[in-house]
């Protein structure tokens, strides 16, 4: 009877840790979340839109910097924060890893890119210029994964209702949903009477599924 307790005993724990190594192998393989760049300067929010990865600026160190090195003159005054970063990722069948291309905004052009996890806290981003030269760096999380939902249909517009169908009344929206390019806000802290909001402070850009640069893409 003991024998037969033990055996039990070793099956429970042998299946604890193939469930386990099975749980760390799928978070392992999302580059969704936030991710701070090698040198500390911003930060990457990643998410999954149209079944594609999309990644923008979600934080930067110094607010208010603008795409002055875009050799499009209309998005040099475009600011950094939102701005996509890595555009349109497709997944590499047989491997966790995605490739697509890859936005530097210090000489404002775009390489070819594959971003890959690391591990959990580690995703590394690989570009090349015209297929040689290639350098990369690898970016430290500092988001949980964003949860995929309704949102990547959202990208593409509003889903339109039945011709001649009487326009609905709006409801009262939920609390704070989750969607799929975005992460729980921090609480907002109450300002005092006659106090403003800091200057260069912007608050969380939410879902970069629905930011224009990533929607009118996926139409």
């Amino acid at each position: 009877m003991l024998h037969c307790l033990r055996t039990v005993a070793r099956t429970i724990v042998y299946s604890g840790i193939i469930l386990a190594t099975g749980l760390n192998a799928a978070t392992a393989a999302d580059p969704t979340g936030d991710w701070k760049v090698a040198d500390g300067v911003a930060n990457i929010r990643v998410a999954q839109c149209n079944g594609n990865m999309w990644g923008v600026v979600s934080w930067e160190k110094t607010p208010g910097g603008k795409d002055k090195n875009n050799p499009d003159v209309a998005k040099q005054s475009r600011p950094t924060l939102g701005m996509p970063i890595l555009i349109d990722m497709k997944k590499k069948p047989g491997v966790d890893a995605w490739e697509g291309e890859v936005y530097n905004a210090k000489d404002g052009q775009n390489y070819s890119s594959t971003i890959k996890p690391i591990g959990t806290d580690q995703l590394e981003i690989q570009g090349c210029v015209l297929g040689f030269l290639c350098g990369g760096e690898t970016w430290t999380r500092v988001g949980p994964p964003i949860p995929s939902s309704s949102s990547n249909s959202m990208a593409k517009g509003a889903p339109k209702g039945p011709a001649g169908a009487p326009p609905k009344t709006a409801a009262p929206a939920p609390a704070q949903p989750k969607t799929t390019g975005a992460v729980n806000p921090a609480p907002a802290s109450k300002a005092a009477p006659g106090q403003k909001q800091a200057a260069g402070q912007p608050g969380d850009i939410g879902d970069i599924c629905l930011l224009p640069d990533i929607a009118r893409f996926a139409h």
